[in-house]
């Protein structure tokens, strides 16, 4: 039986024009980047190449560019350099990923105090909430730009002007680069992480944009590479595949996104005769990310589904990749004050471009089959 993966906000299938572009950098152009000779230098041009790249789909500078090992770096790098020293006041949201929850539950640890700005019902953050918490000595606002569980889109924009310089912002960005438009100066946001395989590109990169101005601690020492923001040999053939799939995503983001929401509204159709069926999360494709679909399925344990799905041959998830191996509820689940039953049969499908409607519609089939079976067996 053939695995249908509905699983793409957890990693997404390397594309094979990316492993192209990166093959020479990992076998023939091998230098250091950061040696004087010939063979650092055709290093340092492919490097400088990938990053003005970035920087140009971002919508940066390309000197704003630190090249990261992937989002859970970037993230921490961002939130840990900005903070500064305790004590202090950082303004997060009650929806963020575990790489952005768990550095500012660290923050807490050592002497700030933070305040999370509340979501409605379909996982939005409450932008007016925001005047309300800040102080005189907040340093921080951290809010991402789309959910990773829901595919709710968040109003950055809307709260970087409402904050008006008065403290750094960080925006976790990694499930809305290489799917959503976005642009790093318009958002007007201090620092912005993405991952590579968030968008068909290589696992094990990722980027940090860093404005201009911003004071930003290093979190290690040791080199003078990337302005000393991230020490250490760059990553050659990684940053140019993260480059390539960004420029790739750029060229065909029309077409991508077209396919991607008529496979959502397929797989809703068919999927809804699992009857009942709930949407958490914007409940229309323009409305958040057209590629994630949270749904409930009262009277299945969500941990229960997950195991007779993967027998069934289909890849999905009950929250984010970081938390997948933990029984508690999803925290966006509960922040949006879904009722037990809907928070406990929670599953998280992810679309791809690469999906094609007769693969998303035997997905579908499979996960009606799958929710049939466990009601009417009681072992859900």
């Amino acid at each position: 039986m053939d695995t249908i993966y509905l699983d793409n906000s957890a990693t997404t299938p390397l594309l094979a024009a990316v492993w192209e572009a990166m093959r020479p950098f990992g076998t023939d152009v091998y230098g250091n980047p950061a040696s004087a000779h010939g063979a650092g230098r055709r290093a340092r041009q492919a490097l400088e190449d990938a990053r003005e790249l970035t920087a140009a789909v971002l919508g940066a500078h390309p000197d704003e560019v630190v090249f990261t090992s992937g989002a859970t770096e970037a993230n921490n790098l961002a939130l840990f350099g900005l903070a500064g020293d305790a004590p202090g006041h950082l303004v997060t949201s009650a929806v963020e990923h575990p790489s952005v929850s768990e550095p500012v539950r660290q923050l807490a640890a050592l002497g700030f105090a933070v305040d999370r700005l509340p979501v409605d019902p379909a996982g939005v953050v409450r932008a007016e909430a925001l005047s309300g918490c800040l102080r005189p000595d907040t340093r921080l606002v951290s809010v991402m730009l789309a959910n990773h569980e829901t595919g709710a889109v968040q109003p950055v924009a809307r709260l970087a002007a409402e904050l008006d310089g008065r403290a750094a912002f960080h925006c976790d960005a990694v499930q809305a680069a290489g799917k959503i438009p976005l642009h790093f100066h318009d958002l007007g946001v201090t620092t912005l992480a993405v991952s590579a395989h968030k968008f068909h590109g290589p696992k094990g990169v990722g980027a940090l944009l860093v404005r201009r101005q911003a004071g930003l601690r290093p979190r290690t020492w040791g080199g003078h590479q990337q302005q000393s923001r991230r020490p250490g040999t760059e990553p050659v053939a990684l940053a140019v595949g993260l480059a390539t799939a960004l420029d790739l995503w750029q060229r065909e983001a029309d077409a991508r996104t077209g396919h991607v929401r008529r496979l959502r509204r397929l797989f809703l159709e068919h999927v809804r005769a699992a009857d009942p069926v709930i949407v958490n999360g914007p409940t229309e494709a323009d409305a958040g990310l057209p590629h994630t679909l949270n749904l409930s399925f009262p009277g299945c344990r969500a941990d229960s589904l997950l195991m007779n799905l993967d027998l069934a041959g289909v890849a999905c998830s009950t929250g984010s990749a970081c938390s997948s191996g933990s029984l508690l509820p999803s925290p966006v689940l509960q922040a949006m004050g879904v009722p037990e039953a809907v928070l406990h049969s929670a599953m998280r499908f992810s679309l791809s471009p690469l999906l094609t409607e007769a693969e998303v519609a035997e997905g579908a089939r499979r996960i009606v089959a799958a929710v049939q079976r466990l009601r009417k067996t009681g072992e859900g």
